[in-house]
């Protein structure tokens, strides 16, 4: 097969998977078999963010990696910790770049790069990377870096050319998987937060009842549940140090539906306590779930006041009224919003935001500030 019918053939392929509203760890699976046929590697990882913030929040492993963990917590210390370069996900999307090449940044010297010198060449020998971010305007929804060994030949321009132009359908497919897992009623869960404190070693030096089920929540095969708990603590040493503009925090979603926050603070202390970082870990308030969903959808500002009022159960004269515009402005909205969202009526609308998302637990009322009661 040509190298253009390849390409073509694997586009159509990955634009299709992306619209197919796949479950997110089974939408990554096939879009990397996809991206194999034109751009091979041995190993990789895919990942999802929070748009808000950047932060890691799911892993999916690819090719040699797959099953592996044994350096993820290390992995997460360098890239949200160490010192930033131009192959940081956050370099590459602060400076508009979709897909990089580490040999070609570099001019060949990997070992330039922290993460290539202290653990990807010594501890696995692959020596050129490929990354690529997925975002749009809310934000990152995701991130993927493609590894290659010694034997095989480094990453070029046409390789790097097809992921960035195929980097808006992934994206596409990230929001939508992290959507179309349905949250499943729970009848066993944690009580309120989960605390973990780490010293300024990164151990863990105490923590509440509750965290080690908060962190079985988070795990998922081949990847550590800590590699997201480290990203968040070496982003909270970095905005200690002044070297970022806010504390880290990030929304992720469990096997089983759940919306979970995930941030962390540096706490004050003297001697052997100086370091400290703390990390809470609770279930994800409602508006939180909602603005993330929104963002999944793609929805202009406007559209979001629109859909806020809807959950509150507004019609559509109080939504205009409260908006200041017309009714037929709503209208106009609503009927967008139903296009983006898949829904045809204010019921789906409500189900496919709110419902789908965020299941009441089984046998729990709600206390008075709008949250559900511990049982």
């Amino acid at each position: 097969m040509s190298i253009a019918l390849a390409t073509g053939r694997a586009r159509s392929d990955i634009e299709v998977i992306s619209r197919a509203g796949l479950p997110l760890a089974e939408f990554m699976e096939e879009s990397a078999n996809a991206l194999l046929t034109v751009v091979p590697f041995i190993a990789g990882c895919f990942s999802s963010t929070d748009p808000a913030t950047s932060m890691i929040s799911s892993t999916h492993k690819l090719g040699d990696l797959y099953g592996r963990n044994d350096a993820d917590v290390d992995w997460a210390r360098i890239e949200y910790g160490g010192e930033p370069d131009a192959t940081h996900y956050d370099a590459i999307a602060s400076a508009g770049h979709v897909a990089v090449g580490i040999h070609a940044t570099t001019g060949g010297q990997v070992e330039r790069i922290e993460r290539m010198a202290d653990l990807v060449l010594p501890r696995f020998g692959y020596v050129d990377e490929a990354r690529v971010v997925f975002a749009d305007r809310a934000g990152v929804w995701g991130t993927m870096s493609v590894l290659r060994g010694s034997d095989d030949a480094v990453f070029d321009a046409r390789e790097l050319a097809f992921l960035a132009s195929v980097a808006p359908a992934l994206t596409r497919g990230i929001r939508t998987g992290l959507l179309s897992q349905l949250a499943r009623r729970q009848t066993v869960h944690p009580s309120g937060p989960a605390v973990i404190i780490f010293d300024s070693s990164d151990r863990i030096v105490q923590s509440s009842p509750g965290a080690q089920e908060r962190l079985a929540q988070l795990s998922a095969p081949g990847a550590d549940p800590l590699t997201y708990i480290q990203a968040l603590v070496s982003g909270a040493r970095r905005f200690a140090s002044g070297a970022s503009p806010a504390m880290p925090r990030t929304r992720t979603r469990t096997a089983d539906g759940v919306w979970l926050v995930l941030h962390a603070a540096p706490l004050g202390g003297l001697g052997d306590r100086a370091g400290d970082v703390v990390v809470t870990i609770e279930e994800a308030r409602p508006q939180e779930v909602i603005d993330i969903v929104a963002a999944a959808f793609a929805l202009t500002i406007r559209e979001r006041e629109v859909v806020g009022a809807v959950l509150r159960g507004a019609d559509t004269k109080e939504i205009a009224a409260s908006m200041h515009v017309s009714p037929y402005t709503v209208q106009d909205h609503l009927k967008s919003i139903f296009e983006k969202a898949g829904v045809t009526s204010r019921r789906e609308l409500v189900s496919r935001v709110y419902f789908d998302q965020y299941m009441p637990r089984a046998g729990s009322d709600l206390a008075i500030d709008g949250w559900y009661a511990t049982v």
